[in-house]
C-alpha cells in the first residue's frame, strides 16, 4: 500500500481541485486541523504508478506504508473521544481512551482505529454530519451512507437506532476497513459495498420488505465532494432526508443553488472554518 501525500493552502486547492479530482477520483481526502492553516492532501493506492502520476503534475510526496501501518498509525495518534450529542462517544483507539466515569456515562460508544485516509469522526465534516444524525435518528430509520470510508456514519446510525445501515465506497480498501470496523464493534445489520455513488441504485421497496426491513431509505448521508453531490442530486431528491458535507465554504453557493433546482428543501446550514454541512430533504406540504 503506498500514500500520496501534500500540504496545501486553501488558494492552491481551488486552483487544482478539478484536476486533481479528476486524477485521483474517491481516494483523494482532505484533512483540515483547526489549528493548522494549510490542508493535507492524501490518496492511498496499492499502485505506486498511480501516485506518481499526482506527483509529476501536483508534487507531494510517496510513502510506502509498512504492512501494520494500521497498527503504527494508532499508535502516532493523540486525538480525544468525540461525544455526539447525549448518545454517542466516537473513540480513536490510538489516542486518548475514555477514563472509567466517562465511559460510564456514554451511552454508546464506537472504536474507530485511525487509519491513513479513511476517517475517524476527526475531521469537522464527519463530526457535523455525526451530530446532525444524531438527531435526526429514530427507530426504525434506513439510512444509506454514500462514500463511507471508515464505515463511521453508518455505524453511528446503528448505534443511534436505525434498524439497518447501508454504506458505500468506491474505494475496496475502504470498504474491508469499514467491515473490519463493524465487526470490531459488533455492529450487525450494517452492509458495506464497493460501487461508485453515481452508478448505484438504491434497493427497491420489494427487496427491502424481502430483507425484513422498511419500504425506503429515510436519510441519506453524503460525505463527499461538492461537484459529485451537485451530480448525484437528482437521484436523493425524493429522500426524505439529506445531510450533505464534505462542501468548502467558497462552494457553498453552487450546491445551494442546484438543490433549489432539483426542489429539495434546506433545513439548515452548519459552518465551521473552511467547511459546511447542509441538512435537506422534502418538507411535507398540505
Amino acid at each position: 500500500m503506498y500514500l500520496w501525500r501534500k500540504r496545501a493552502g486553501a488558494s492552491w486547492l481551488r486552483a487544482h481541485q478539478e484536476p486533481l479530482r479528476s486524477r485521483a477520483g474517491d481516494r483523494l481526502v482532505i484533512i483540515a486541523r483547526p489549528d493548522r492553516k494549510r490542508l493535507q492532501l492524501e490518496a492511498a493506492s496499492e499502485s505506486r504508478k498511480e501516485l506518481r502520476e499526482l506527483v509529476s503534475k501536483f508534487g507531494g510526496q510517496i510513502e510506502k506504508l509498512p504492512r501494520d501501518w494500521l497498527k503504527q498509525s494508532f499508535r502516532q495518534q493523540k486525538t480525544k473521544p468525540l461525544k455526539v450529542g447525549k448518545r454517542l462517544v466516537i473513540i480513536n483507539v490510538g489516542g486518548t481512551l475514555m477514563s472509567r466515569r466517562s465511559r460510564h456515562r456514554a451511552p454508546s460508544h464506537i472504536v474507530i482505529p485511525a487509519g491513513a485516509a479513511f476517517g475517524t469522526g476527526e475531521h469537522v465534516t464527519t463530526a457535523m454530519s455525526l451530530r446532525m444524525l444524531e438527531r435526526l435518528i429514530r427507530f426504525p430509520d434506513l439510512v444509506v451512507d454514500l462514500g463511507t470510508g471508515s464505515g463511521i456514519l453508518a455505524l453511528a446510525a446503528r448505534r443511534l437506532g436505525a434498524k439497518q445501515a447501508i454504506g458505500i465506497d468506491i474505494d475496496q480498501i475502504a470498504i474491508a476497513t469499514a467491515k473490519q470496523n463493524a465487526r470490531r464493534n459488533k455492529i450487525d445489520n450494517v452492509q458495506f459495498r464497493v460501487a461508485d455513488v453515481r452508478r448505484w441504485k438504491f434497493p427497491g421497496k420489494s427487496r427491502l420488505r424481502r430483507s425484513g426491513y422498511g419500504g425506503h431509505v429515510d436519510i441519506v448521508a453524503a460525505n463527499l465532494f461538492s461537484d459529485l453531490l451537485v451530480e448525484i442530486l437528482p437521484k436523493l431528491k425524493h429522500i426524505p432526508r439529506l445531510i450533505l458535507s464534505g462542501i468548502m465554504r467558497n462552494e457553498e453557493t453552487e450546491v445551494i443553488h442546484a438543490l433549489k433546482q432539483n426542489k429539495i428543501d434546506i433545513m439548515e446550514v452548519r459552518r465551521r472554518g473552511k467547511w459546511i454541512a447542509i441538512l435537506a430533504g422534502e418538507l411535507r406540504r398540505s
